[in-house]
């Protein structure tokens, strides 16, 4: 697993294995409250890439995130 710190390579990494596998890739978060961390977790089963952040400020950039792999899972196959 592979933690990345930097946002944009996360998202630009994250983008990147959906389009190359989008059968297989789904994203998950995780907020411990007791360490006021959130965790967003993108695999495909053989890569997997993690973001961790304590940072009310980055909620909007998860937002950005959501509406991205939401508009390309409601997309119809090609």
């Amino acid at each position: 697993m592979v933690y990345l710190t930097n946002w944009d390579e996360f998202f630009a990494a994250s983008e990147k294995l959906y389009r190359e596998r989008p059968d297989e890739t789904r994203y998950s978060t995780k907020y411990r409250n007791i360490d006021g961390v959130l965790v967003i977790k993108v695999t495909d089963n053989r890569v997997a890439l993690k973001y961790r952040t304590d940072q009310a400020k980055d909620l909007k950039k998860i937002d950005r995130m959501n509406d991205l792999f939401l508009s390309l899972m409601s997309q119809p196959k090609q």
